[in-house]
């Protein structure tokens, strides 16, 4: 799939005054932006797998 570029079609927002990574496909927001920049994600990583792992929970149980 291409995106379109737009500016709603946005992953994730870097706000380097305010320290804040805000990931909008989760609706996640961390105050946390230099350990996230110095490569430390794995918070990012584990809500991105919980949303993951809900959804499919949620999809296995429509479907039964």
């Amino acid at each position: 799939m291409v995106s379109s570029g737009d500016r709603s079609a946005k992953i994730r927002t870097y706000n380097y005054p305010q320290g804040r990574v805000t990931d909008h496909r989760i609706n996640l927001t961390l105050y946390d932006l230099d350990n996230i920049i110095n490569g430390d994600i794995q918070k990012i990583i584990d809500e991105l797998q919980l949303v993951d792992n809900t959804e499919k929970m949620k999809m296995s149980e429509d479907g039964l």
